[in-house]
This record gives C-alpha cells, structure tokens and sequence, in this order.
C-alpha cells in the first residue's frame, strides 16, 4: 500500500494562506528560507510551508519539565 501523497501548493495558495504577495513568496523561495521544488512552476510541500511557518514564528516553544 502506498503513502498518501502529500498535498503540493502553488506560489499563488501559499501567498493566500500567508497573506502576502506571490513576490514575497518568491522572495522567500529566492533566498532558501521557504523549500519549494520546480515542476513547471514552484511547488511548496505543505509540510515545507508548516516548517517556514514554525521557524518565523516569535512564539518560543514551550520547555518540558
């Protein structure tokens, strides 16, 4: 049985979701902060864009006891 396929967006979804322009995407694509593969056009993994999202964040992580 094969893994589900993980969900691929587009330049365009990922500006959506983050609330900002496809040049901001693409500039965080341009600069190695955002992975994204080029199939035609830039692709982002959702787990590649779960990980940007984790790493700007100023929330620190809470420490176990």
């Amino acid at each position: 049985m094969s893994e589900p396929t993980e969900k691929l967006l587009t330049i365009e979804e990922v500006a959506e979701i983050l609330r900002v322009s496809t040049r901001s995407v693409n500039r965080y694509i341009e600069s190695g902060r955002l992975k994204a593969s080029k199939i035609g056009v830039w692709r982002i993994k959702q787990s590649d864009l779960d990980a940007f999202l984790e790493q700007t964040s100023n929330v620190k992580p809470k420490k176990k006891k």
